[in-house]
This record gives C-alpha cells, sequence and structure tokens, in this order.
C-alpha cells in the first residue's frame, strides 16, 4: 500500500492522501480519465486499492481536483526535471582588471592577455581605472587608456556597459561575443 508515511522527507504542507482536507474532491485515475466528483474517503479508498496515493493537482479550482498517481515517482521526476533545468543554465562570474592612468604598456599587455583569457572562457569582464590624488584632474588620460584596451579587446567581446566614472573609478564592463 502507498501511503505518504513512507515518504520521509515530505513537506508537511503538500497535499497527499491523508493531509487533504477537503469533503468532496474531483477524482482523475493514473490514465487521465476523470472519475467525477467523489468524497475524500471514497477517494482516498479508491487509491489504497490501486496501491498508488491520492495528490491534489488543483486545491484551489471550486471543486479541488486530485489525481491518483505515484507520488514517489511523481517527485523523483520533478527533483529530475530541476536538475536538468539547473545543468542547462549558463553560469558567469565577472573578472576585474585594474589599471591605472600611469601604467605602462607591458603591464597593459599582461592584463589584456588575462582579460583576453577569461572572455574565451565566457567570463564577463569588468576594467577598471582606478585615479588616485592629483590624478582626478586628469581624467582624460584613464579614458584613452579605457578606450584603448577596450578597443584591443573588440573582436572578441562586446561592450555591456560603456565606460562611466563612479567615484574615483572610470569602469566598463565587456562581455565575450556570441559564436
Amino acid at each position: 500500500m502507498a501511503l505518504i508515511s513512507k515518504y520521509i522527507n515530505t513537506k508537511s504542507d503538500e497535499l497527499v492522501n491523508e493531509n487533504i482536507r477537503f469533503r468532496e474532491v474531483l477524482v482523475i485515475n493514473k490514465d487521465g480519465k476523470q472519475l467525477g466528483v467523489k468524497s475524500r474517503f471514497d477517494a482516498l479508498k479508491l487509491a489504497q486499492s490501486m496501491d498508488l496515493d491520492l495528490v491534489c493537482v488543483a486545491p484551489n479550482a471550486k471543486t479541488p481536483v486530485c489525481r491518483i498517481m505515484d507520488y514517489g515517482k511523481y517527485r523523483f521526476e520533478q527533483q529530475k526535471k530541476q536538475k536538468e533545468m539547473k545543468k542547462n543554465q549558463k553560469t558567469f562570474s565577472i573578472k576585474e582588471v585594474q589599471l591605472s592612468p600611469t601604467i605602462d604598456t607591458h603591464d597593459v599587455n599582461t592584463k589584456l592577455k588575462h582579460a583576453l583569457k577569461w572572455l574565451e572562457a565566457g567570463d564577463k569582464v569588468k576594467v577598471g581605472v582606478n585615479f588616485r590624488g592629483r590624478q582626478m584632474a586628469h581624467i582624460d588620460i584613464g579614458e584613452k587608456i579605457l578606450k584603448d584596451f577596450l578597443a584591443k579587446c573588440e573582436e572578441v567581446s562586446v561592450i555591456e556597459k560603456p565606460m562611466k566614472l563612479e567615484g574615483r573609478t572610470l569602469s566598463a564592463i565587456i562581455a565575450p561575443k556570441k559564436k
């Protein structure tokens, strides 16, 4: 006999077997055929005679709809679908490259290699130029460095967020091009 008691980690608010408290329910069998409106007791008896569970699938309907099914198999398939959806999600992270207005060309090239590697891996890259002290008077130098950096990344990336001055940092976000 398939009863809810055999499912250890079942939530108490799920409407299955004895947790169904409606007086009358519309019963659907395991093949999807309607069996009509029955009392809760008769529906439970019918489900137990088939060695299956009575699961409420539409509790907010005028007459609540309950289906006779193997609840363990149903939960397993739901978990399987959730895992599949989670697996198909594309996860990415935002890597960060910090530049300064006084950076040398060799240092820019090193940071460019890192950014290109991350873009090839499918990650987004946040490029920032940090200004300190009197460097704030020469933001145009930082803009030139950032524009050059973005131009060098142009063939493998697309600018997702254009450069913007936020406090003492001039930053832009680039993402890999769609393949």
